[in-house]
């Protein structure tokens, strides 16, 4: 008898640890699905847009404008349009590979993976940032860790961390995403040392085409006081008609 009921414990408790290791992964995959619908959100198959940067400092401030073209996670191409001294200056991003042209010295730059934490124009956000180089939905591993209201929404709180022989950026990112909607309304980055960088907030949520999507966003740096970046969409049409040809190095020197 005694051994009926130890084989009926071992497996119950067999099936209980297989019903978590089930909701476990079903928890990882509902988790990655969220970033993956947040993403495709914000960039759709194709965009193209005008935005405005404004870059403040203790003692200073300047804007830069821009136009933004991206195709799926493999293109990004800008094209800043003021200031007079930056403007003509094009990044673009193909694959795993970034460029930029300055039209100043007439010099083409491959921009290498060890430069994509550095500063973008001098802004808070970096060259990463700018054109999306890691892919946060492929290259994270993706993990739900709670909910919270943010703004009258409620939101999935999702951590991401990098895999191990993935080059990134980040430490890792936790990211809230509206529940309903699919908005991500915040953002913070942490080092490889897990130390807090930026926090990242995005508002002006609006209707554009087909897609409700925040408009601005403000990126400040935990331990710089005074420092600020706010990036804002002047406008940005989603799921044009863009050829894989537009972005091309030749592209680069003829883009207005």
């Amino acid at each position: 008898m005694k051994s009926i009921i130890y084989k009926f414990r071992l497996v119950i408790t067999i099936i209980i640890i297989a019903l978590s290791t089930q909701a476990a992964k079903a928890q990882e995959v509902s988790a990655k699905d969220i970033v993956d619908k947040a993403y495709e959100l914000m960039r759709g198959k194709t965009s193209r847009g005008e935005m405005t940067m404004t870059i403040m400092r203790p003692k200073w401030e300047r804007s830069l404008s821009f136009k933004t073209w991206s195709k799926g996670t493999e293109y990004s191409l800008i094209y800043v349009t003021a200031p007079a001294k930056e403007k003509g200056q094009v990044f673009l991003k193909r694959d795993k590979e970034m460029w930029n042209w300055l039209p100043s010295i007439e010099r083409m730059i491959k921009i290498p993976p060890s430069m994509m934490m550095q500063s973008w124009m001098g802004s808070d956000m970096t060259n990463d940032d700018l054109v999306k180089e890691s892919s946060i939905v492929e290259d994270y591993e993706h993990k739900l860790l709670g909910r919270e209201i943010i703004d009258d929404y409620e939101c999935y709180i999702i951590e991401l961390v990098p895999d191990e022989d993935t080059p990134v950026v980040w430490g890792k990112i936790i990211s809230w995403i509206s529940v309903n909607e699919y908005i991500t309304l915040k953002n913070e980055y942490y080092d490889e040392d897990g130390y807090l960088v930026n926090r990242e907030t995005l508002s002006k949520i609006k209707n554009i085409g087909d897609r409700l999507i925040p408009t601005r966003f403000e990126i400040v740096p935990v331990e710089k006081d005074g420092y600020m970046t706010i990036m804002e969409f002047n406008n940005i049409i989603f799921n044009v008609d863009i050829k894989d040809s537009f972005f091309s190095i030749q592209n680069m020197k003829r883009i207005r």
